[in-house]
């Protein structure tokens, strides 16, 4: 036995929430009649939407499950009308009702007011003592229609999900739409006209098990024994080599990075270990996009785009897990689009790739955000919100107590701790969700760190004009830290362009020359510091500011170094 059944990475278990979608067979017997269920679990967080939009495309209903003590949240509401987009059959569900900090009825009231039914049409459940689940599953087999298709037409199956096996290779997840799938069938996959003999074929029953072949509207898995992670791609079709279908199923839109940030061994032998983790973790998370890059201080590495912060957080602890990797992320950004005085344009996924001359206008990505919260916290959310350059766009009372407010904020302002001032100002209880919702001209500069003089790409960053002092202000001081202390006194400035808008100095480490001198003339005194001046000043022309490892690693990681 295991608590969470269906979670199945321990990062999962540890946090408490769903990262991976898990499809799963249920047989289930209604008045003597047998039938079959294909449940899949999705995630809830708004930065796994992608795995929630491939699990409705391949559905024909959903169950809305709100928790009886905290009401529905910001996310679910999205993923709500994710569903109701797809015209897909809602049935609402209150769970934990056995909680003693429960209010079924007040959330049913909630849940009817946004669903469009009556209070008492909303089941209540509770996983844990067993209360409703079979209701629940009666009302399934009763509302939701059996899935169509063409039994005798050429096998269509659509990929909703792979994982790597190191032993068996990739194992791909498919719903079979027309026709049937058999074992040691020759496929072919539509998007890349690869063909493989399928070795195994079967169910998720909630362990793998083969069988002798799917059927229309069956879900299940294929093993191929290919190793190559690039020849199943998630939305693709499969059909068979010879007569195959003709026309692909529609897939899925192509997942869009919101943020980005660089990802890059501590240790630079481990570059190809990296390459191949991010492969495999990209077949089991389609939304992981990356490309190489280099940099002056951290050698070899890869830009990586992610759907949101905690999607980039998730990421990097799988790879240090999973691929016992060490690895260093850089502070994340957003991607601009800059236009230059003479009309060309250029996109900006990195700091250190802001155009050199004179610009023109900024345009910088912008979100919709969804906050649901208690009414009394109105005031510090607005207050939140007005600080992070938001506009308000409208509020709706869900019930006496609750309120939705709806903003556009910019995708930068949310990406660093957004979501903990949030939560820190309303002890807990807000959700938010947010979606993309175009670009805007804005005025950004590219604030350089200057050591000695000379600037450190790492550590450059862009940012709205009037948080510019601050954020050179904060690198300055930190740096300072840092660097350990040279022969020579080190200037550490931040500068816009050329010019410098803070600036702290390392002194340097000095030998005590007058040690020596006791008793006589101040002048002897005066002559032996001039001498140690002149030889520092000769120092500084010739030497060189060796930033160490740890330093970068510091200054660029988005924890504050005095917690660790």
């Amino acid at each position: 036995m295991r608590a969470q059944y269906l979670d199945r990475m321990d990062i999962e278990r540890e946090r408490g929430i769903t990262i991976k979608a898990q499809n799963v067979r249920l047989p289930w017997t209604v008045d003597g009649e047998d039938y079959v269920l294909h449940l899949i679990d999705t995630p809830g967080h708004v930065d796994f939407t992608y795995e929630v939009s491939r699990a409705l495309e391949a559905c024909e209903g959903a169950v809305l499950l709100v928790d009886a003590a905290q009401g529905i949240e910001a996310q679910t509401l999205a993923n709500l009308y994710l569903a109701l987009d797809k015209d897909l059959t809602i049935i609402p569900v209150l769970n934990k009702i056995d909680l003693p900090a429960a209010d079924p009825d007040r959330y049913a009231a909630e849940i009817a007011h946004i669903v469009g039914c009556e209070p008492e049409d909303v089941l209540r459940v509770s996983g844990k003592t067993g209360v409703g689940v079979t209701e629940l599953l009666d009302e399934v087999i009763k509302q939701v229609p059996a899935p169509v298709g063409d039994a005798d037409a050429a096998p269509r199956a659509m990929i909703f999900d792979s994982v790597y096996d190191t032993y068996r290779g990739v194992v791909t997840y498919v719903r079979v739409v027309d026709g049937k799938l058999l074992p040691r069938q020759k496929i072919k996959m539509m998007s890349t006209g690869a063909t493989h003999e399928m070795l195994e074929i079967g169910i998720v029953s909630p362990e793998p098990k083969a069988t002798k072949g799917l059927g229309v509207g069956e879900v299940g898995y294929l093993i191929t024994g290919v190793k190559d992670v690039r020849q199943s791609k998630v939305g693709d079709t499969v059909t068979s080599a010879r007569d195959g279908a003709t026309q692909a199923l529609t897939g899925y839109r192509e997942p869009r990075p919101m943020v980005y940030s660089g990802l890059y061994p501590v240790d630079g032998s481990d570059y190809p270990a990296l390459r191949d983790a991010l492969d495999k973790l990209q077949l089991n998370d389609a939304a992981l996009t990356y490309v190489p890059e280099t940099s002056v201080a951290l050698g070899f590495g890869f830009r990586c785009g992610f759907l949101g912060l905690l999607h980039m957080e998730i990421t990097r602890e799988r790879l240090q897990r999973e691929f016992d990797l060490d690895l260093i992320s850089t502070a994340p950004n957003v991607v601009y689009r800059v236009v230059m005085e003479d009309g060309a344009e250029q996109v900006v996924t990195n700091p250190s790739f802001w155009p050199e001359g004179k610009l023109k206008e900024i345009y910088e990505p912008i979100t919709r955000c969804t906050i649901i919260t208690p009414s009394e916290f109105i005031g510090t959310i607005m207050e939140l919100c007005q600080a992070r350059r938001g506009e308000l766009l409208g509020m709706d009372y869900l019930s006496e107590t609750r309120v939705e407010m709806r903003y556009t904020l910019p995708m930068a302002e949310i990406i660093f701790d957004f979501f903990d001032s949030l939560k820190s100002r309303t002890r807990g209880y807000a959700s938010l969700d947010y979606e993309e919702n175009g670009e805007q001209a804005a005025a950004l500069v590219k604030v350089d760190i200057l050591l000695q003089g000379e600037a450190v790409d790492a550590f450059s960053a862009i940012v709205h004009k009037d948080a510019a002092q601050a954020y050179g202000n904060k690198m300055t001081t930190k740096l300072r830290e840092l660097i350990p202390r040279q022969q020579f006194e080190v200037p550490i400035q931040a500068a816009i362009g050329s010019r410098v808008i803070a600036r702290e100095n390392i002194r340097a480490i000095r030998k005590d020359v007058l040690a020596k001198c006791y008793g006589g003339d101040i002048s002897r005194k005066r002559k032996l510091l001039e001498k140690q001046k002149e030889g520092k000043k000769r120092m500084k022309t010739i030497g060189r500011v060796e930033v160490p490892q740890e330093a970068f690693v510091a200054a660029l990681s988005t924890e504050d170094p005095k917690k660790k």
